[in-house]
């Protein structure tokens, strides 16, 4: 039997390195050990046990259990299963791998029976699934993240299994193991296995001639993930160009899927730039749409266009500022009543057009002043076009 396989956990204490989701008093623990569990989307880096917690789960809730990958899924397949427990006391627990390449057809297939409890739905993916399910799949459901293996509990679970198939491994070796595997468990056990029939004691030339190059982990490795993103997000705004791109690379290098590099350049470009040069959310927004359906290593070249374009932005958050102060205002209670002549139908509305363009006129009971121009970029020529509105009324 294949080492993967024959030590995948079969409990909730055997899975490792999940003490966050999985501890004695951790949420989801306790959601499934008295049977509440809902609806759930899990999400992580290859090898960190999706696909074994659903199956633990599906044992301890002692469900039957179907297992598709969304690739190949046919909805006729999960039409029949919902049909054959239509009438039965225990619903199937149905998982789904791969989950965020469900079409959108396929999540509103999926949503009555979510709905009305014909299943327990479980999917899994290697990508924040958030961005790519229906808000009306997301309303019924809870997501978790599965984090990477940390590199002691990897070389704790080598020796435990080392002693168990009385497999030998120079310390050298061991080190490449769990380097090279980049938090993937089951990435470690297959070198094993393979490197064992290989040489005994294993060599760590044994294994780089199985695997030359280190797995990349994913810059979410050791908390990089975040700093990694934000030494990018700051160069940019700070607009260092090459130091944007140093992090850029980085990021790439690490496995960091573009699409969630976009995203971050994205929210940059309307935070940070803004309309001191509105053209960057139009480049930002292409960006993100071309990297989807390029994917590597061609993502890398529009991603470094973005970058340098950003960079070399004028910036200002003054858009930013000001929507953050109107939603403070909200959240604080202060709701005022919309004035009477600028209701619908009302018929003492100025029209404005019919005044050269702009007529003074309340638009709201209070004055607010949530906008401040920094006049930064084409933030200014904005400032003049608003000035010689108002300033010149017919």
């Amino acid at each position: 039997m294949h080492l993967a396989l024959k030590y995948r956990p079969k409990k909730l204490n055997d899975i490792i390195g999940q003490e966050a989701l999985l501890s004695t008093n951790a949420p989801l623990r306790k959601l499934i050990e008295v049977g509440a569990l809902p609806h759930s989307f899990f999400y992580g880096p290859p090898g960190s046990g999706k696909t074994t917690l659903a199956r633990v789960i599906a044992s301890i809730l002692e469900r039957p259990f179907f297992e598709f990958n969304a690739t190949s899924l046919k909805i006729e397949q999960l039409r029949s299963i919902f049909k054959e427990y239509a009438n039965a006391l225990q619903k199937p627990l149905i998982f789904i791998d791969e989950v965020h390449r469900l079409s959108k057809n396929q999540q509103e297939v999926l949503l009555p029976f979510m709905e009305n409890q014909s299943a327990l739905l479980i999917g899994a993916s290697t990508q924040n699934p958030y961005y790519s399910m229906t808000a009306a799949i997301r309303s019924r459901s809870h997501l978790f993240e599965l984090k990477s293996i940390e590199s002691a509990t990897m070389y704790k679970h080598l020796e435990m299994i080392g002693e168990k198939e009385n497999i030998k491994v120079e310390n050298t070796a061991k080190d490449y193991l769990v380097s090279s595997s980049g938090g993937d468990i089951r990435a470690m056990l297959n070198l094993l296995e393979s490197s064992s029939h290989v040489s005994q004691p294993i060599t760590i030339n044994t294994l780089k001639s199985l695997r030359p190059h280190a797995i990349q982990a994913g810059s979410a490795e050791d908390d990089s993930h975040y700093d990694l993103t934000s030494a990018m997000i700051k160069s940019v705004r700070g607009s260092d160009i090459n130091a944007a791109l140093y992090y850029l690379a980085r990021l790439i290098s690490g496995g960091e899927p573009p699409e969630f590099i976009a995203r971050r350049l994205a929210i940059l470009a309307s935070e940070d730039i803004g309309n001191a040069n509105p053209n960057a959310l139009n480049l930002a927004a292409s960006t993100l749409s071309i990297v989807k359906h390029i994917g590597y290593p061609e993502a890398r070249i529009p991603l470094g266009q973005l970058i340098i374009y950003l960079a070399s932005s004028p910036k200002s958050n003054s858009s930013y500022i000001a929507i953050n102060k109107a939603q403070e205002l909200i959240k604080n209670g202060e709701i005022y009543p919309v004035p009477e002549h600028i209701k619908t139908h009302s018929k003492e509305y100025l029209y404005p057009h019919e005044y050269g363009g702009w007529i003074e006129q309340k638009y709201t009971e209070k004055d607010f002043d949530f906008y401040c121009s920094i006049a930064s970029g084409f933030e200014k020529t904005l400032d003049e076009w608003i000035s010689k509105i108002k300033g010149n009324p017919s």
